[in-house]
């Protein structure tokens, strides 16, 4: 496990805990003591238990209503409890059961028993962790794809009831036109970049290699994206190899890490600055694109994630972040078994490094 997972014993007797914390020596556990199961539902916020102890034999209020407390809140509904008991009536044992336990243990503990029984409720508890977080992750995704794909459709929305009407000019009209067409665009490439990562995810996506040329995809790509640049007045600049050279790709797929790259470049670069496209041959085979930006940059700590699928990175204001295009570009670019890398673009951005090398 990531962090010290901490256990509450819940016990009137304290002899009782310093078995468990002898038997449990070792194990790499935060051990905390309670003498009442008043006092444990007191305070569970300050333990903050991955796993209870409970005894069940206690006076004032027995382990089989704490545990019947603690499993009818919610919040603590999810940590496992083992009760602790000298009872062996079967009888007895289903109703530790009913009240909500997730397994029992009977006195005199058995060290090697009670190492195992806490280590596979740990085990269960922390995949019920991570199902949770998972399960967080998707409800932000769906909400950030909800969101990423509303915006270029209100666009469509408001540009087709512009064009209703009376009295439009011809550019006007245009006008219009374009900013359907720039946002139908935007809907196809975030929907066809969902299908293609699950694809890629799932293993079922199958490279289809054709020898491109590399200037002509590169300026297919600018050319691609030269509306939304000129949106915020970005200049494009390329330095790219003479046209006549090939190199083996699925050109499908490296045109979309093109479009990837250079749209966000473009989103986090600010206005009137400038976003590079460079590409070249490698003397010993293969090639290597570079994306420059003039934005923020990426720091030295989220470059280690930054192309983890929905990472976003350095949340930007107004600026649409599904965290989802660098994580597609890796998985694309793994499967043409190349590498892509994040280095600081001097004095501000960054630059994407692209390589892809001959087998």
């Amino acid at each position: 496990m990531d962090s010290q997972p901490s256990i509450l014993a819940i016990d009137d007797e304290p002899d009782n805990f310093d078995v468990i914390e002898t038997l449990l020596d070792g194990e790499n556990y935060q051990l905390y003591y309670a003498p009442s199961g008043q006092q444990a539902l007191n305070r569970l916020d300050s333990f903050q238990p991955d796993l209870i102890l409970l005894d069940v034999m206690m006076p004032d209020l027995d382990g089989m209503e704490v545990c019947r407390r603690i499993k009818a809140d919610p919040q603590w509904q999810a940590v496992p409890i083992i009760m602790v008991t000298a009872l062996t009536d079967k009888e007895d044992l289903a109703r530790c059961l009913a009240t909500g336990a997730d397994d029992f243990i009977s006195k005199p503990v058995n060290g090697v028993e009670l190492r195992a029984r806490v280590h596979s409720m740990l085990r269960i508890k922390q995949q019920y962790d991570s199902m949770q977080v998972l399960l967080k992750l998707r409800e932000d995704m769906v909400n950030m794809i909800v969101h990423d794909l509303r915006n270029p459709l209100t666009s469509i929305v408001l540009g087709a009831e512009i064009l209703r009407l009376p009295d439009l000019s011809p550019k006007q009209q245009q006008g219009k036109v374009n900013q359907i067409l720039l946002a139908g665009q935007q809907l196809q490439s975030l929907i066809d970049s969902l299908l293609i990562v699950a694809k890629l995810e799932s293993g079922k996506m199958v490279l289809n290699y054709t020898e491109v040329d590399l200037c002509t995809l590169c300026m297919s790509a600018l050319a691609g994206i030269k509306a939304i640049a000129n949106q915020k007045n970005l200049t494009l600049i390329r330095e790219l190899p003479e046209p006549g050279g090939i190199v083996a790709v699925d050109a499908v797929i490296f045109r979309r890490v093109l479009d990837n790259l250079l749209s966000n470049a473009i989103k986090f670069s600010p206005s009137k600055s400038q976003v590079t496209l460079r590409g070249e041959y490698l003397a010993a085979g293969g090639v290597k694109v570079q994306v420059a930006d003039s934005g923020s940059g990426v720091s030295l700590e989220l470059r280690q994630i930054i192309f983890d699928k929905y990472e976003i990175g350095t949340p930007i204001p107004e600026v649409s972040q599904i965290g989802l295009g660098l994580a597609f570009c890796k998985m694309a670019i793994d499967a043409h078994s190349g590498t892509i890398t994040v280095d600081d673009n001097y004095p501000n951005g960054s630059i994407f490094t692209v390589l892809l090398k001959n087998e």
